[in-house]
């Protein structure tokens, strides 16, 4: 690795610097010629960030109803009007027609109408992160409705939502992942470490769950909380469940690494030397491996997300008032109303394109832990 980036940068200093540059160091330059990992890092720094500060980003509360704009479709922001540019972007209003017959309304931009759209401008009252109140929003406009995603059944701004709901959705697959981390590491550390009877148990349990279909046990486990939870409560139940099922790939993992890796030389001096098994597996086998674990862990927060979203779209995860991207997808479920609101999908978009950032960026860590690699 350390000639490849050597023979890159050219620079005599520079290549001295790398021939003492540590492990990590070297992986993040090499991490850095990863323009496909690089990409997807910053658009999950979006997401995240959008997650983080949502009350900030919304423009409406999730729960508000404009009922005169159910069904909206998106509005586009503008910079032209009528061939003339315009520095504040704006949005046309609403025309809306409502067929006597089938009693469906049809939105048409009103160009009569513009609403400038404004940064950092007051709105509805929102609790940040549950501990202080503020009414500052990232933009809005001071007159008439924006809704850059539409609206939904009952006239709530499915962008709000969407922002809302990555709080869960993203949080859910972190939380789920590190509770498997957890849970890998020590069953897989006492599998390959010490082996004999421990190993044959702790294997025979992986592969029997490994063997039962992961969504009718996903299914099964979420239909057995209670319907009267909280919010919170089925949150916190759905992430134990994910996390409960997930170690089982970490855990072979580990398992194979200590395997090769006990028997080394290191491990037999720290042996010696009278350090307990614990401590070589904490500070001396898993720190060996640790960067293979955590590119197996970024490519494991995808399958979470996708786990939630799969329940909460079936109605056995997340379930309203609470809001995630499952939980949004849930309502285009019907046919006959996604064909004329087709903008209920757009949730969609977002897990889509957080999953390829996941893998982008751990396609670029496993390349940039792997020595051999070119």
């Amino acid at each position: 690795m350390r000639e490849e980036i050597a023979a890159d940068t050219g620079d005599s200093s520079s290549e001295e610097r790398l021939y003492v540059a540590s492990q990590y160091r070297l992986m993040w330059l090499k991490l850095k010629k990863h323009k496909l990992a690089l990409v997807g890092g910053s658009l999950l720094f979006v997401l995240y960030a959008g997650a983080l500060f949502c009350e900030f980003f919304s423009p409406y509360d999730i729960y508000e109803r404009h009922t005169a704009y159910r069904y909206a479709p998106p509005q586009r922001g503008r910079f032209f009007d009528e061939g003339r540019f315009q520095l504040r972007p704006f949005v046309y209003d609403y025309t809306v027609d409502t067929d006597p017959v089938t009693w469906r309304r049809t939105y048409t931009p009103d160009r009569s109408v513009k609403h400038p759209i404004y940064f950092f401008v007051r709105g509805s009252e929102y609790k940040m992160w549950g501990l202080f109140r503020a009414n500052m929003h990232f933009f809005g406009t001071k007159e008439g409705e924006i809704f850059l995603f539409g609206t939904d059944s009952l006239g709530r701004d499915l962008f709000s939502r969407i922002l809302f709901g990555s709080r869960i959705s993203l949080s859910i697959g972190l939380i789920g992942v590190f509770m498997s981390f957890l849970l890998g590491l020590l069953i897989g550390g006492v599998s390959g470490y010490f082996g004999g009877k421990a190993d044959t148990l702790i294997q025979r349990v992986i592969e029997f769950l490994r063997s039962v279909p992961i969504l009718p046990l996903w299914m099964a486990l979420a239909a057995a909380l209670p319907p009267d939870w909280s919010p919170i409560k089925v949150y916190f139940g759905i992430t134990l469940i994910l996390s409960t099922i997930g170690w089982t790939g970490l855990a072979r993992v580990v398992r194979g690494k200590l395997l090769s890796l006990r028997e080394e030389d290191f491990v037999m001096a720290a042996k010696i030397s009278g350090a307990p098994s614990s401590a070589i597996i904490a500070r001396h086998l898993i720190p060996s491996f640790l960067t293979y674990v955590i590119v197996s862990l970024t490519l494991a927060v995808p399958r979470m997300i996708l786990a939630e979203t799969a329940l909460s779209f079936l109605g056995l995860g997340m379930r309203p008032p609470a809001v995630s991207w499952g939980v949004l997808l849930s309502e285009a479920q019907n046919i006959h109303v996604l064909g004329l609101s087709p903008w209920l999908l757009i949730p969609s978009l977002f897990i889509i394109v957080t999953v390829l950032a996941f893998n982008f960026v751990g396609d670029g860590l496993r390349d940039a832990a792997d020595p051999y690699s070119k």
